[in-house]
């Protein structure tokens, strides 16, 4: 293939994304003193800057969530007894705020990198990678849950090595999913940006130079003009990272939808076909097959379906009896975590006492009702609204853009606007805090249904059709069980999502002005923020607990019901 001009394109683009990188990136490792922290500016002329350094975080914090997306996903999915406590952990996981994770993390990294900014950005990017990589984490998850048959077979009729099966079958069958979800929570981690770059914990203030942390600047000296900068700035940021890689990315995963029949319209990407036609993109596979061809040949020895791996098992290929192994498993990871909660109930109860416990759950039935509100909300809201979309491709491919910016757009930026609404109408944060949370947990709902619609197969769509189905049956018999699986994972993000939206939802300022609700969010927040680590421990445990039960009754079920019943 002829160097052309579209490969001097995609080279001066390379060049200048490698000069971006290295530029915002080297201010990443430079010296800090605790004593001494950084102050962030509210200069308009710093913002090209400080968005650099708020992308570079971004997509860090993805990279490493795909690494743990597949990883943890895959042995959820794949071992029984992993499932038992991976799962639920990663329930709790999702359900652990921002803010608490950075309690524990900001002080950690600080002593890992003394000296070095690389402490608190590595603490920043954790906070990014815990608003991210928990609702990729279930997609992948239940997509390798709920494999189609034909491919199992396939998978085994041609005696692929699990290697091979997870990255010609499994990943392949996830992709549509996982690239939507991961969309959907990089938008949802703009969200948490302004709390992972100026961290108040601890009774300590660090601000990392970035767009969340220069809208947190001006929110705190109540300027208005700078906080409007700041969502410009972030609109376009969002918009860029729309065009230039969640575009390209959802038009590349449309080959991995399984049909028979061909899709009217397919979704298409300028910058996808630009590099499409480039060399680099043969010269990129080529670097590929020479990386995985050998790789593939090594992994052989983790052996094929139904078969041990080389070294797993007992010797003789016998397996270890069912009840067994279960004791063994337990007595080496169950009984360790259990005697940790024991020493984390015996601290916090004798820090706040039972009755300080009670009040924790109260809060936390607040809270529980905001989120059920926004639930029933969104469910009734996007669920028509993103069948619709999934379901007609022009109308997707208008709308896509639109839905992106709108769901990756960081709502808690219109949070002093939000406020100075509820001060003229008087509105309690109480009732108020429901929208707020709305707007940072919604989207999930919308996704996961526009994916669940898109992957419904043509031939299915055009059967049913054939077959005369209209309106209510073809909700009933078509559209619900074909979006099911999609609405549940989306759900159970959602309440994660809305959760975790609780703790900037419940307390709001603007200047001078604060508004509080009565919430376990807020009670989470304060608590941070005075560095009292036993109240810290009360609310989100507290949290975890209601959601990993509100997962267990409700969100388990339905998965098992997708499972069973409606897997495409």
């Amino acid at each position: 293939m002829p160097f052309g001009m579209v490969d001097v394109v995609v080279l001066a683009g390379i060049f200048l994304l490698l000069f971006a990188v290295v530029w915002a990136g080297r201010g990443m490792v430079s010296s800090f003193t605790p004593s001494r922290p950084v102050r962030v500016s509210t200069d308009p002329a710093e913002l090209p800057y400080y968005a650099l350094r708020s992308a570079i975080r971004m997509f860090v914090a993805l990279f490493f969530s795909v690494v743990f997306t597949l990883g943890y996903g895959y042995l959820a999915a794949k071992s029984r007894r992993a499932e038992k406590v991976l799962v639920p952990a990663l329930d709790i996981l999702q359900s652990v705020p921002v803010l608490g994770f950075l309690s524990v993390t900001v002080t950690g990294f600080i002593a890992l990198f003394p000296h070095s900014m690389l402490g608190l950005e590595c603490a920043s990017i954790f906070a990014i990678f815990t608003a991210q990589a928990w609702n990729m984490t279930f997609s992948f998850y239940h997509s390798v849950r709920a494999l189609p048959r034909e491919l199992d077979e396939l998978s085994r009729m041609l005696r692929l090595t699990r290697w091979q099966r997870f990255w010609k079958i499994e990943v392949p069958n996830s992709i549509v999913g996982l690239v939507w979800n991961g969309m959907m929570s990089f938008g949802g981690a703009w969200f948490f940006l302004a709390a992972s770059e100026s961290i108040s914990v601890l009774n300590h203030d660090y601000q990392l130079p970035g767009v969340g942390s220069f809208a947190a600047e001006a929110i705190r000296r109540g300027n208005l003009g700078g906080v409007v900068l700041a969502i410009v700035t972030m609109a376009f940021m969002v918009v860029a990272i729309n065009f230039l890689f969640w575009r390209p990315i959802t038009a590349w995963a449309e080959r991995f939808k399984v049909e028979e029949a061909e899709a009217a319209e397919v979704q298409r990407s300028w910058v996808l076909e630009v590099l499409r036609r480039s060399i680099f993109a043969s010269l990129a596979g080529s670097a590929w097959a020479v990386v995985t061809e050998p790789l593939g040949r090594m992994m052989r020895i983790l052996g094929r379906d139904g078969e041990y791996p080389s070294g797993g098992g007992l010797p003789g290929g016998r397996k270890l009896p069912g009840r067994t192994g279960d004791f063994i498993f337990a007595a080496f990871v169950l009984l360790p975590i259990a005697y940790g909660i024991y020493r984390m109930a015996d601290y916090v109860l004798r820090g706040v006492g039972l009755g300080g416990l009670g009040g924790a759950f109260l809060l936390g039935a607040f809270t529980l009702g905001r989120v059920f509100a926004v639930l029933v909300f969104a469910t009734l809201v996007w669920v028509p609204v993103g069948v619709w979309i999934g379901l007609n491709p022009r109308v997707a491919r208008l709308a896509q853009p639109l839905i992106q910016v709108l769901a990756s757009f960081p709502a808690n930026l219109l949070f002093p606007f939000a406020t100075l609404l509820f001060l003229k109408y008087g509105i309690s944060l109480n009732l108020g805090g429901i929208l707020l949370m709305a707007l940072g947990s919604q989207w999930y709902i919308l996704f996961n249904t526009i994916a669940g619609a898109m992957a419904i197969p043509t031939d299915l769509r055009e059967a049913a059709e054939a077959s005369g189905l209209r309106r209510w049956k073809r909700w009933r018999y078509l559209i619900l069980p074909g979006i099911f699986p999609a609405y549940v994972t989306g759900g159970i993000t959602a309440a994660g999502g809305a959760w975790n939206a609780s703790i900037v939802a419940e307390v709001v300022r603007y200047g001078g002005t604060t508004l509080t609700a009565s919430g376990l969010g807020a009670y989470i927040t304060r608590a941070t923020a005075t560095g009292q680590w036993p109240q810290i421990l009360t609310g989100v445990a507290v949290m975890s607990l209601y959601v990993v039960a509100f997962n267990r009754l409700l969100w388990r079920r339905l998965y098992a019901l997708a499972e069973t019943r409606y897997s495409l």
